[in-house]
């Protein structure tokens, strides 16, 4: 029986009366993509033809997701909301606060000892408000999402980039921030803007040691980290029938890593296995029902040049095996070329891990095909040149995978078992006591993200993306240039031996099995649970609301830091040891933008404090700005933001007193966090003006009075040579979004209107 079965009954009977008005309104045969956002607008939101890109909608998102780094400020928002209950249903999952050093086990009981007061705190919070709480151990929240409450033709929001996997089950499953999510929990509508359309079309069938992440990983090098912004990755075709519900979420989770909004599959036979696998059936069969529904229409697929703004097509017959990296995971090779370039690049051929799991590559079917490779290391008298970790994507796969000898077969091999947790591909990982000053060094996984130092803290890492049954054999073979279609090695008998291809099973054949695994459901009335937050904690705090506007133009401001190059959220709010104070904005703050590259010195964490004329780090500087109470100003380069939704990359610079993130252009959820949080996040009319911001500058941002959707403001840069220099930038505002920054932030918004 699925969870909240009730809400999914109502979504589906409501389906076919909602898609054939859109279609009608629109005039036309409709997408998949569209047939969810259409049939999920706001009771408030008229219908109509909505320009792509460029209209903003309100929706009515069926579920909220949160992952426990991102849930602290989320429910600590909620909590001053007003209201005695989450509107919608709603899950927080323990997932991110679980270091990988020792192994299951040991790790996962450090972490309870090390975060008990932050567990209780979420804990306690989900059992008030009627949310779901599943425990650390539990499972990585995307895995456990698909499992358990991902159903064909809905639509979640979840606090975590990498929501979007639940689109491998034909969902429409949006990242978000915190504030985002309060606004669902509480009721209230959410606001997205029309995505455009990117149709992907995949013809053939995979085979050999190719797989579902070396779609994403192709993708991905054709449109780059930022090419999918703005618009959701609707993949269909012959091949998309082929695969399994599993292998499109890693298609789908990837999504995250080209900027699209999302990324969805149509209703298929895979979806209905895996449904009844997981327990599902009753889903199953309403998603029967009203399948025509929950696919794109047939003409939409005949001609998608007419029905979408960019097509790509794949032919999955002839894809090869991908390696992306390092530091960007757009970086695309293909296994048999990575000597030539690894050598003309100088990365390290050695490698030292494989690491497979995270929420991209987790399931029954990633584990069991990995583990065909290692079977065949043992038999062959093989063993890893590299070390080898595995990170199952739940206690469902845990307990079943070592139920059918997959662990086992890892163990034999020498690996070691971590928590169901996200552990290294988010940075929480032990592998060094000191990893700012830790060798170069290259390692593969089949997580989503290889930036400097995200995985290990060591900016000297080469981190590269590829399918979990490549890892495994690069791990054995200890080369980042192996090439297992072609390539021997050597066994303990001196012997050339050839690894087979990876088999595997897209469910387990005797069938899912678990304990315990690991929910907490919320008590019927709330209203007696107290939320315990000590003043002198260290890992969580009570929010205070941001200042209101002033009604003013915003003057004399000095710039904090001109950013150079990338600047993810990795840069503006570390991950790693960073995520144990995600429930104390204070003490978070402490990391604000420590990884950003200074334009002037090329140095990271070392900016000009105008107030004394010497260097410092980054928070340090914004806080002392702040208590003279000067307003500060970042400037950064394109695609600022780019990576997680954590809304801390919002707050924190709001918290120390930045008013105003200047940038050549955004990252989608950083913008809107941005905004959220009562910020201005504006972009360059010229990008070359970027060039005229220099170290000593005091800035004015000019037309704040007349604020108004499509109407430029100006800025001044006022330079220390007496000199000045001026110029507009743009912004995409629209009326509401314009009120949570003179409120000071939406929250602020929504309480007064609660109140």
């Amino acid at each position: 029986m699925a969870f909240d079965i009730e809400m999914i009954k109502e979504v589906y009977a409501s389906l076919p009366a909602k898609i054939e008005a859109a279609r009608k309104t629109l005039q036309r045969p409709l997408t998949l993509t569209e047939k969810i956002l259409y049939s999920h607008l706001h009771q408030d939101t008229s219908l109509e033809n909505y320009e792509r890109g460029n209209s903003y909608v309100d929706f009515a998102p069926d579920r909220v997701a949160m992952q426990d780094a991102t849930a602290q400020m989320a429910l600590l928002q909620f909590m001053q909301a007003g209201k005695a209950k989450v509107a919608v249903p709603s899950t927080a999952h323990a997932d991110h606060l679980i270091q990988a050093k020792l192994g299951a086990s040991k790790d996962l009981q450090e972490s309870v000892n090390q975060n008990n007061e932050v567990f209780n705190f979420l804990a306690s919070v989900c059992n008030k408000y009627g949310i779901g709480f599943w425990k650390p151990g539990a499972g990585i929240i995307h895995q456990v999402v698909l499992e358990n409450y991902a159903f064909p033709g809905g639509m979640m929001i979840g606090t975590d980039s990498h929501t979007v996997n639940a689109g491998g089950l034909g969902m429409i499953a949006i990242g978000v921030g915190g504030a985002d999510a309060v606004d669902v929990m509480a009721g209230m509508a959410w606001e997205l803007k029309m995505p455009k359309l990117i149709g992907v079309k995949l013809t053939g069938k995979l085979s050999g040691w190719s797989a579902p992440k070396d779609v994403i990983l192709k993708v991905a090098g054709i449109l780059t980290v930022k090419g999918g912004t703005g618009a959701v990755v609707e993949y269909f075709g012959e091949g998309a029938l082929s695969m399994s519900c599993t292998g499109k979420g890693t298609i789908c989770n990837m999504g995250a890593e080209i900027g699209a909004t999302t990324s969805t599959f149509g209703y298929d036979d895979s979806m209905d296995r895996y449904l009844r696998a997981t327990d599902r059936s009753d889903v199953a069969d309403l998603a029967n029902e009203v399948k025509e529904h929950l696919t794109g229409d047939p003409e939409v697929y005949a001609n998608p040049e007419k029905y979408f703004d960019q097509v790509i097509e794949i032919n999955l017959s002839e894809l090869k095996p991908h390696l992306n990296g390092p530091f960007t995971p757009d970086l695309a090779t293909v296994v048999g070329e990575m000597t030539e370039k690894a050598t003309k690049e100088d990365w390290p051929l050695d490698v030292e891990w494989g690491l497979i799991g995270s929420c991209t590559n987790s399931s029954y079917e990633d584990l069991s095909r990995a583990a065909s490779i290692a079977k065949q290391a043992v038999e062959k008298g093989l063993t890893t040149k590299a070390k080898f970790g595995i990170n199952p994507g739940s206690e469902q796969v845990r307990y079943t995978a070592e139920r059918d000898g997959l662990l086992k077969i890892f163990e034999d091999l020498d690996a070691t078992i971590f928590t169901n947790a996200c552990g290294p591909c988010i940075g929480q990982w032990a592998r060094y006591s000191d990893p700012k000053n830790a060798p170069k060094n290259s390692i593969v996984h089949s997580f989503n993200r290889n930036f400097a130092k995200r995985a290990d803290g060591n900016p000297n890492t080469h981190a590269f993306v590829t399918s979990p049954e490549l890892v495994a054999a690069i791990a054995i073979a200890g080369r980042l240039d192996f090439n297992p279609l072609t390539d021997t090695l050597t066994n303990d008998k001196g012997e050339q031996v050839k690894l087979d291809e990876p088999t595997g099973f897209e469910l387990p054949p005797k069938g899912f099995d678990v304990e315990d695994n690991g929910y907490q459901a919320p008590a019927e009335d709330g209203s007696h649970v107290e939320v315990v937050v000590a003043p002198d904690s260290n890992r969580l705090q009570l929010l205070e609301p941001f200042a209101q506007w002033e009604e003013t133009d915003l003057k004399g401001m000095k710039l904090l830091i001109k950013a150079f190059g990338k600047c993810t959220t990795d840069h503006i709010s570390m991950a790693g040891p960073w995520l144990k104070y995600r429930g104390h904005l204070d003490n978070i703050s402490n990391n604000l933008l420590i990884g950003a590259v200074n334009a002037y010195n090329k140095e990271t964490d070392k900016v000009k404090n105008q107030l004394t004329g010497e260097y410092g780090p980054v928070p340090a500087t914004a806080r002392a700005y702040k208590a003279a109470g000067i307003g500060s100003v970042v400037i950064g380069d394109e695609n600022y933001g780019e990576g997680s939704s954590r809304e801390h990359a919002a707050m924190e610079p709001r918290f120390l007193g930045v008013r105003a993130v200047i940038v050549k252009s955004f990252a989608r959820i950083h913008e809107t966090n941005l905004k959220k949080q009562g910020m201005l996040g504006l972009t360059f009319v010229n990008p070359a003006d970027y060039d005229k911001v220099q170290e000593d500058d005091t800035i004015d941002i000019l037309g704040l009075t007349e604020f108004a959707p499509k109407k430029n403001l100006s800025v001044v840069l006022h330079h220390k040579d007496g000199s000045s220099d001026s110029f507009e930038v743009a912004h995409t505002y629209n009326e509401a979004q314009i009120e949570w920054f003179k409120e000071g932030s939406a929250l602020n918004l929504i309480k007064k209107q609660n109140a």
